[in-house]
């Protein structure tokens, strides 16, 4: 049920709102207000909230754009890189924000817009850069190989580029957040009913699957900004893979 969860607004209508539309929306807003803040606060000499905002700023241009597709190319593409961490990452978090308590990213919708601009973008860069009879050339054919090896090499490369980039993209992110979701629930509903229902006996159960519920919740977290930065860094592969003249 919390994955098809009842339409609050607009029933019926292509502008339906429920739950999971509710806690990507104030994913968004407090997205938003934390960098406007920041960046009407900026000063010469930064203080905490400003440090960490910077923090991950450079992490998201160093560590994966410049990492990834060097320095002179990543500028091209920091911008997006850090919007997909940053996004993904606030939209995983929700599903351990009390009263949230559901990642946006848990349905998969969301997993299929993020994996789509990072496809587009790969194919048009590729394309652009070498034009499509050379891109395609270059993603299917890669150099080096005997002819007769490009009979069983081509179609796996076209299934690789076309079909499996995005589609691993997608099922990577959406397994994650959704097994993260259910272990949560099951454990604090276990503790719920050990505790509160169970009888006597049984009530000592009730913190062993708490002490399980926070550590899965520690886990969730650490796989909320694990899966951003594995999101970041498959972006900018891909795009390093589609840009450079030999992968």
């Amino acid at each position: 049920m919390d994955f098809f969860p009842p339409a609050i607004w607009f029933e019926g209508t292509p502008f339906e709102i429920n739950r999971i539309i509710l806690v990507r929306f104030i994913a968004v807003v407090a997205l938003l207000l934390v960098f406007i803040i920041g960046a009407k606060r900026a000063t010469l000499v930064p203080g905490r909230f400003q440090s960490v905002l910077e923090m991950g700023l450079d992490f998201c241009r160093k560590s994966i754009a410049y990492e990834i597709l060097g320095e002179k190319e990543g500028k091209k593409y920091v911008s997006m890189i850090t919007t997909i961490f940053f996004a993904v990452f606030v939209f995983n978090i929700t599903g351990v924000i009390p009263f949230l308590n559901i990642a946006g990213t848990s349905v998969i919708g969301l997993p299929i817009i993020f994996a789509l601009w990072v496809y587009v973008m790969y194919q048009y860069e590729g394309v652009k850069k070498f034009g499509l009879g050379g891109y395609l050339k270059h993603s299917l054919f890669p150099p080096g190989v005997p002819w007769p090896i490009y009979i069983l090499l081509t179609p796996v490369e076209a299934l690789q580029v076309f079909i499996l980039r995005p589609a691993t993209l997608v099922i990577r992110l959406l397994a994650n957040m959704l097994a993260g979701h259910l272990l949560l629930a099951l454990c604090f509903a276990a503790t719920s009913f050990l505790l509160f229902e169970a009888s006597a006996g049984l009530k000592a159960f009730g913190a062993v699957t708490f002490v399980a519920g926070f550590g899965f919740f520690l886990l969730e977290v650490f796989v909320a900004a694990l899966q951003a930065y594995v999101f970041s860094i498959l972006t900018a592969v891909y795009l390093q893979m589609a840009t450079t003249a030999e992968h």
